[in-house]
């Protein structure tokens, strides 16, 4: 999908405001080395009218302009020269005055050669994080920082036939084929067991791997959506959630929705879900969804058209195991 047209105007927003505010620190050191150094105003204005006298010969004579082009550069050379001494003498940098970028590679243009320059890309994955609601967690919660050991290696889980700990490293697997993969292929997860045993934290890894990659993935818990789409439909109170924001839910390339089942059940919370269930897998847009609801929870809360799609379109996952942060409450207590 790619950035939004908003975040794009936001990110060439940014680079003017970066190349005005070097702009008037140049402006300013000039002003004051002028005036300290005059000998640099005469050298700044000898320099512009060698400039311009180069560029009307190439003008009106360009058929003699290249003979005068050597003479030129060496003028220009030799009073660049004598800029640098100026300032060397009076303790500045030789380029004290010279433009100022904070990207020299693009002159804080965004563009190289009519392509995106590298600290472009980083600004677009910025935007990409702070659109994704995730721009803090990840730096705690991801793959470096997935532990196995919260999962019990001792006891077989009845309905799964294994451990937790085996169970968690399978599904581990099966998230890191999902990220490998995710560009080839179309696939949506919808991680089912009881609170704590790691299910959002599993959704916050896969995040992190694919924003990393630069594709937009937008996380939301369920209250958090369906409180956005009825503020849009209705226009509920004084936040305007626009028909853009609610676009780029839709057409994200991964949608995680957190905790299904907390939210509010009505018609249109059904109906919402539906029709963003349909819309994107009809595009082929990958969602997650984490829930504590389990499978007869889910068909009798959503109804069975709903839970058709669940089936049919989402690859079941659940996760067992004991409460987590009570686990690291409880050692934490003992240390």
């Amino acid at each position: 999908m790619g950035i939004s047209n908003t975040q794009y105007r936001d990110i060439m927003f940014q680079y003017d405001q970066t190349r005005m505010k070097n702009q008037r620190l140049l402006d300013s050191r000039q002003e004051d080395l002028y005036k300290k150094i005059p000998e640099l105003k005469q050298i700044h204005d000898k320099i512009i009218e060698l400039s311009v006298k180069q560029a009307r010969a190439e003008l009106l004579s360009p058929d003699t302009a290249a003979d005068s082009l050597a003479e030129y550069t060496a003028k220009k050379d030799e009073l660049l020269l004598r800029k640098a001494v100026l300032l060397q003498e009076h303790q500045y940098p030789a380029n004290y005055l010279s433009p100022i970028y904070n990207c020299a590679d693009c002159q804080d243009t965004g563009f190289t050669n009519g392509m995106p320059c590298h600290c472009f890309d980083q600004a677009k994955l910025q935007a990409l994080y702070e659109n994704s609601n995730l721009n803090e967690i990840l730096e705690h919660e991801n793959f470096s920082t997935f532990s196995e050991k919260y999962y019990d290696d001792t006891t077989i889980h009845e309905n799964l036939s294994i451990t937790p700990r085996e169970n968690i490293r399978r599904i581990k697997e099966i998230c890191l084929d999902f990220v490998k993969h995710f560009d080839d292929s179309y696939d949506n997860i919808l991680f089912y067991g009881p609170t704590g045993v790691g299910k959002t934290f599993l959704t916050h890894c896969i995040a992190k791997e694919l924003l990393d990659s630069a594709h937009t993935v937008v996380y939301l818990t369920s209250l958090q959506l369906f409180d956005m789409l009825e503020k849009n439909k209705f226009q509920k109170e004084d936040t305007f959630i626009t028909n853009e924001q609610v676009s780029y839910i839709l057409n994200s390339d991964l949608l995680i929705i957190d905790d299904l089942g907390t939210e509010l059940s009505n018609s249109f919370t059904v109906s919402q879900l539906y029709y963003i269930i349909e819309e994107r897998h009809n595009n082929k847009h990958s969602t997650i969804i984490s829930t504590n609801l389990s499978f007869s929870d889910l068909r009798e809360r959503y109804s069975e058209r709903i839970f058709s799609r669940f089936t049919g379109y989402y690859d079941f996952k659940q996760i067992v195991g004991k409460d987590i942060r009570i686990q690291k409450n409880f050692l934490g207590a003992r240390h």
